[in-house]
């Protein structure tokens, strides 16, 4: 699965994407943000607070309880501003 990561987040994580392997038992997007903060240093700093972070399916914007089953693609990224 190719993940994406903009603005801070990529800052944090220190890439702007990867392909991943997901173990089993990662169902939600929730459940994924969980399992990346595990993952180092770098990804429990981009995902201290997943309640701020926003994800995308597939270029469609989803819950972090979006099943991901099916997913090509997530991308996170911080809430958006408008001006």
């Amino acid at each position: 699965m190719k993940l994406r990561y903009f603005a801070w987040v990529r800052e944090r994580v220190g890439k702007a994407e990867e392909d991943v392997e997901v173990p089993g038992g990662i169902v939600t997007v929730g459940d994924l943000m969980t399992w990346l903060a595990s993952r180092g240093e770098e990804y429990a700093y981009a995902f201290a607070n997943p309640k701020v972070i926003r994800a995308a399916i597939d270029k469609t914007h989803v819950k972090p309880q979006a099943a991901i089953a099916s997913a090509s693609e997530i991308a996170f990224f911080p809430p958006m501003t408008g001006g």
